[in-house]
């Protein structure tokens, strides 16, 4: 009787201890799975005149805001999410159409909020127009980017978007 009383203690106490798995690393509910390729759909193309500034400066405050002209990269190829301490840190593998490409960004779509649990970026890099196709190995390109554990709780979908197409993976 004795030992069918502790081991009912001992397993009740086990199974209130579960509850705090939720939220840990050790819930594979937490964890991304492998990201997956999907064809993007062409949208409108925007023409931008760069002779003309977005924000006007004035005399008393010369506040010079950081105007990005990169385009998107032609393919994604690998997307990896990488759980660190602090959130985790999402690597993107992009395939440029030509040689040459720097200065290589993931670009929030949403300020590095999610949007209904969707949490979206582009791969956008400076690509020169007069540089040769090349292999594949010479316009393979690599960017990284971080989000904190309070932004990755609120996402469940995390999607890059290239030029041809998208990678996205969920958990």
């Amino acid at each position: 009787m004795r030992i069918l009383l502790a081991l009912t203690m001992v397993s009740s106490m086990v199974l209130a201890g579960c509850g705090g798995l939720r939220d840990s690393r050790v819930n594979p509910a937490n964890w991304f799975g492998k990201s997956v390729s999907r064809p993007v759909a062409a949208g409108p193309s925007e023409t931008v005149n760069p002779l003309i500034p977005v924000k006007e400066e004035s005399i008393f405050r010369r506040n010079k805001t950081e105007v990005y002209d990169g385009t998107p990269v032609d393919q994604i190829t690998d997307l990896r999410i990488e759980r660190t301490r602090d959130g985790a840190i999402i690597r993107v593998t992009g395939l440029s159409t030509r040689q040459g490409a720097f200065d290589v960004r993931l670009v929030s779509d949403s300020k590095g909020e999610p949007v209904n649990g969707v949490l979206s970026y582009k791969l956008m890099a400076l690509q020169p127009d007069n540089t040769p196709q090349g292999p594949a190995v010479a316009r393979t390109l690599h960017a990284a980017e971080f989000i904190s554990t309070q932004t990755l709780a609120e996402a469940r979908t995390i999607v890059v978007t290239g030029a041809r197409n998208e990678r996205r993976s969920t958990r």
